[in-house]
């Protein structure tokens, strides 16, 4: 049977929503703290999901790099900080398809360290909804059992309720009444200058790299191939997109973009299948840009964090059981060590560290030594 390439309908809008768990906080950062144009932003990022979704044909997340925005936003960076660090970004991640370094970083990643990449992430993503959830406990637990209840379900999937439900809660608390009317507004050229480029990255630029090769693109590509088996993505593919997408954007009001295992991940569990689900998301976000750049700060603040927490654990957790895919034992020490380290420091460190573990055991085995005896076997 052929796999459609696009679909509409509430699966796939349900599936549109599964990576607003790191959209909404950091977009709120950007907005109050950075002082970035909402309308710029949003509509950057529409566009950018529905040429994703057209391209690929297939679920694609567009995410903000969280490196770069945890870091801009703890330190206060101006709207051309933000906008030079992202077109840094755009630059090195062409400079890595045109050059097929990616590809190389690839090859010699092996799989456990990658499922150590992913098992990681969802705990990470189990931790932050953890959080989340304990804002409103009655309500983070509810949510999960109606995502429990309702995922599969193509006339009312869990997001969709979980959607409704949220605006509900913030129509009966009168939150509503805070919230300017619509009004419509385009987004601005903007700029930045060669110093602002070399300062982001300096600092956090550098550090975002690692991240995104691991977390956005190699591991991304590996869920691809998991999910979608016929209609395998290259890294090197997946870098030109996010180079394209990031030397383009910045101009028009754009935040630094990626790809993400994560975002897939809530994508696919609560229901996308087909590129209909970027084009969704991407006509929800260029909406909320044009009409309600006024007012998306205040929206996001005050809808209930514990239901998009509950959404996003139960992400996590999907991603922790791919640590069922490693089936020889030789594979358990280099992802152990990657999730220890991606959790004790971060996941640049823990990709480093399993690859380090990964050859290493690899290179006592050719030569003959026992690693548990020391002695040559």
């Amino acid at each position: 049977m052929k796999i459609k390439s696009f679909e509409f309908n509430l699966r796939e809008l349900a599936g549109s929503t599964g990576d607003f768990g790191t959209l909404f906080p950091l977009a709120i950062g950007y907005i109050v703290v950075c002082g970035l144009n909402p309308a710029g932003f949003l509509v950057m990022m529409g566009l950018a999901n529905i040429v994703t979704g057209l391209v690929y044909r297939l679920p694609m997340p567009i995410e903000p790099m969280k490196a770069l925005a945890v870091v801009a936003i703890a330190q206060h960076w101006s709207p051309s900080m933000v906008y030079a660090s992202g077109f840094a970004m755009g630059v090195i991640w062409l400079v890595f398809a045109v050059t097929g370094v990616i590809g190389w970083i690839a090859r010699v990643t092996p799989d456990s360290v990658i499922r150590g990449i992913q098992v990681a992430l969802g705990i990470l993503l189990a931790v932050e909804a953890f959080k989340m959830i304990s804002t409103w406990w009655a309500i983070g637990i509810a949510s999960i059992f109606i995502v429990m209840l309702l995922r599969q379900n193509r006339y009312a999937p869990a997001a969709i309720v979980l959607m409704v439900l949220g605006v509900t809660i913030m129509f009966i608390k009168g939150q509503f009444q805070h919230v300017s009317p619509p009004a419509f507004r385009l987004p601005t050229l903007t700029g930045f200058s060669l110093e602002e480029v070399w300062q982001t990255l300096l600092l956090a630029g550098f550090a975002q790299i690692p991240l995104t090769v691991t977390n956005a693109t190699i591991a991304t590509s590996s869920l691809i191939k998991t999910y979608w088996p016929d209609k395998p993505v290259s890294v090197r593919r997946l870098s030109w997109s996010q180079g394209v997408m990031n030397v383009i954007l910045p101009f028009f009001g754009g935040m630094p973009l990626c790809h993400g295992a994560g975002g897939l991940a809530g994508q696919y569990y609560f229901g996308a299948r087909t590129g209909g689900t970027n084009i969704i998301e991407g006509l929800i976000e260029i909406s909320l840009g044009l009409f309600l750049a006024h007012s998306i700060a205040g929206l996001f603040t005050v809808f209930p964090m514990a239901i998009i927490g509950a959404m996003m654990f139960l992400v996590g957790t999907e991603l922790a059981k791919f640590a069922k895919g490693i089936r020889l034992s030789s594979d358990l020490f280099p992802m152990g060590m990657t999730i220890a380290v991606s959790l004790a420091a971060n996941m640049a460190y823990g990709f480093l560290a399993g690859l380090i573990v990964y050859h290493l055991t690899r290179f006592i085995r050719k030569k003959g030594y026992c690693t548990c005896l020391g002695t040559v076997i």
